[in-house]
């Protein structure tokens, strides 16, 4: 294969070295199910799962009994709602729920699917959440980082303002983006939940984590093996916080590569000179308008006369990878109004040659 350019990191890291090494040793020399054997194989898997969910805890600064593994942040998001919704006086048809432009759809769509009635938190000059408008509400989503924008949310702040009009508020925050890029203190934010992708950071697909500040307050949302202490009769007693919210299986696989995969980001994050050196070198073409900042984590855009799927397109055939459309974020895009972008992303990975390649590629599109 010829050697191609990835610039869509924020879709999905390519996999650290590390990772892919964790993983194969695992499934080669050490693999059996967690939770569910005596025998020195499975108690050592137990140890695995046990040490990870630990370093999550300190890499977002958080308890260990508070973190959840899932299957994902979209899995996540889905199961916030439905341990909402089994929690008594959390989430029904008299909930209000505040929502922003700035949501992924995995995100703000499980709760407007839900029963709660949504609402939406305006946005100031800077396309980011109002702090002097935040609606009072009774569950408020906060995108940290927008997928098509690229820049963090004051979080703490935001949160801080909400609980003054609803001391009672459940905050819940997206950091599928933010995680890559930013340091996360669950504690010092003081929200309710919290979920991010494994995939986003370089682990593998299928495992995500989910923080819940105060798990006993919650009920689970999911029934089977694992969860359960004991029965008696009808009446059952589940394990405590985080095992009851574990139902059945874990992507055992995928949590032995994610520390390895957090080291790797710890030790290199993206390089964003690069985004700033793209910008720069795309700001002053009339053709083209970019829709994130020069600071940003990130660097949408689109080009007058053109779709971004063409744009896309023809950067595919040069060996370059970007992603193209709405990104699962149409709210954003209606906001500018625009119906999608082209977005370049960059990782550990990608070097200042590829940044040069790329606005090569780009210019000569312009050009056409």
């Amino acid at each position: 294969m010829n050697k191609f350019i990835y610039m869509d990191a924020a879709a999905s890291f390519l996999k650290p070295q590390a990772v892919l090494e964790s993983e194969g040793d695992f499934l080669r020399n050490r693999y059996a199910n967690a939770g569910r054997g005596v025998c020195e194989r499975a108690a050592a898997v137990d140890d695995m799962v046990d040490k990870t969910r630990r370093f999550v805890a300190k890499f977002i600064g958080a308890d260990a009994d508070s973190i959840v593994f899932t299957f994902g942040a979209t899995d996540g998001f889905n199961r916030i709602v439905n341990i909402l919704k089994n929690t008594p006086g959390m989430l029904n048809k008299n909930t209000v729920c505040a929502v922003s432009d700035l949501d992924h759809h995995s995100f703000r769509g499980p709760f407007e699917m839900s029963p709660a009635k949504t609402i939406v938190c305006p946005l100031d000059k800077n396309m980011d959440i109002d702090i002097k408008r935040i609606p009072c509400a009774d569950i408020l989503l906060i995108t940290a980082m927008s997928n098509v924008l690229g820049h963090a949310q004051n979080v703490k702040k935001i949160i801080s303002v909400a609980r003054k009009a609803n001391p009672n508020v459940i905050a819940i925050v997206d950091c599928a983006q933010y995680v890559v890029h930013e340091k996360i203190d669950v504690k010092k934010w003081d929200c309710d939940f919290m979920c991010f992708s494994g995939h986003k950071i370089g682990a593998d697909t299928g495992v995500g984590v989910m923080y819940i500040k105060n798990p006993k307050r919650f009920s689970p949302d999911k029934f089977g093996g694992g969860m359960v202490a004991k029965i008696y009769g009808k009446k059952w007693i589940l394990e405590s916080a985080p095992i009851c919210f574990e139902a059945g299986t874990l992507p055992i696989t995928q949590i032995a590569g994610l520390m390895p995969a957090i080291d790797s980001l710890i030790d290199k994050r993206p390089d964003l000179d690069l985004i700033k050196y793209m910008y720069d070198e795309l700001d002053y073409l009339k053709q083209i308008k970019i829709l994130s900042k020069r600071d940003a984590a990130i660097l949408s855009f689109v080009i007058d006369g053109m779709h971004p799927l063409d744009v896309g397109t023809i950067l595919g055939v040069n060996n370059i990878c970007v992603r193209v459309g709405n990104m699962c974020a149409s709210w954003i895009h209606k906001y500018m109004s625009v119906s999608g972008c082209v977005r370049l992303s960059v990782g550990p990975w990608n070097t200042k040659s590829d940044a040069r390649a790329v606005i090569k590629a780009i210019k000569k599109i312009v050009e056409k």
